[in-house]
């Protein structure tokens, strides 16, 4: 299987449960939203561009800012559950289509946003054509998620027997530290269309039960792409565990990075 079939055989996967990726997977800390502000202009006015909407987990915090939004998305109920928690903004339009063969508008945006999605775009058309939806001085913003060490250790220790199990006896899941994690601007500093990438940190905690972790594992996309067998295999093991040793509840640590890039 190709790179291009294998990326677009995973970013497939959200789309088989949208309504469950909507409740389980992580929002963004408040102190993101302040550096859009700051550094480019995300307010009241502000004409955004967003790749990969999904459900609409940033589209409505950037829409209750003022923002006026196109949002895009390539999976039909994620576009259908956005459209229904964005009704109420009349200045956000929610379209199905992926970005790659999307038309930009004659009118160019503001700012291009695109959250825990753009390392699912065409590395050849994404950088290119994020900067052609930009006017000059416009801003690129790119949002990743990443998993650390942190919260509760010991039980991201144990639940390698689960992943021994389920996945494989030489299956070992390691978090990285927070400093492990690169910066990931290669491609933007080779690119002529934009400035020096700005980098910010954010690192912050959320608990979840032993259905709840259940659930925002079964949002990953190599979870989900396990046979049936193991997946739920998986799922119960780690759920037995959390509610055996842990009182039915652990803290997961996370680092959300985001990267902002003006245009030339």
């Amino acid at each position: 299987m190709s790179d291009d079939d294998q990326r677009e055989q995973l970013r497939t996967t959200f789309r088989e449960d949208a309504e469950l990726y909507h409740r389980a997977r992580p929002t963004y800390p408040d102190e993101l939203f302040d550096d859009l502000r700051r550094n480019a202009g995300i307010g009241q006015g502000c004409r955004v561009l967003e790749i990969g909407c999904g459900t609409g987990q940033l589209t409505v915090p950037l829409a209750e800012r003022g923002c006026e939004i196109v949002a895009i998305d390539l999976g039909a109920t994620t576009v259908e559950i956005a459209q229904r928690n964005l009704r109420q903004y009349p200045a956000v339009e929610v379209q199905l289509a992926a970005f790659e063969d999307w038309n930009l508008p004659d009118s160019p945006f503001d700012v291009v946003v695109s959250a825990t999605a753009f390392h699912w775009l065409d590395p050849s058309i994404r950088v290119v054509k994020s900067a052609d939806a930009l006017h000059s001085g416009g801003v690129l913003a790119v949002i990743s998620t990443h998993h650390i060490a942190g919260g509760d250790k010991e039980f991201f220790t144990d639940v390698q027997t689960c992943y021994r199990t389920w996945y494989g006896p030489s299956k070992t899941f390691s978090l990285p530290s927070a400093d492990e994690i690169g910066h990931d601007t290669e491609e933007f500093d080779q690119s002529e269309k934009f400035q020096q990438a700005k980098v910010y940190r954010y690192e912050w905690e959320q608990a979840y039960s032993a259905v709840s972790y259940g659930e925002l594992l079964l949002t990953y996309s190599d979870h989900r792409s396990l046979p049936l067998e193991s997946r739920q295999g998986l799922i119960k093991c780690v759920s037995e565990l959390i509610n055996s040793k842990y009182n039915g509840s652990i803290r997961k640590r996370y680092m959300t990075q985001l990267l902002m890039l003006s245009r030339r």
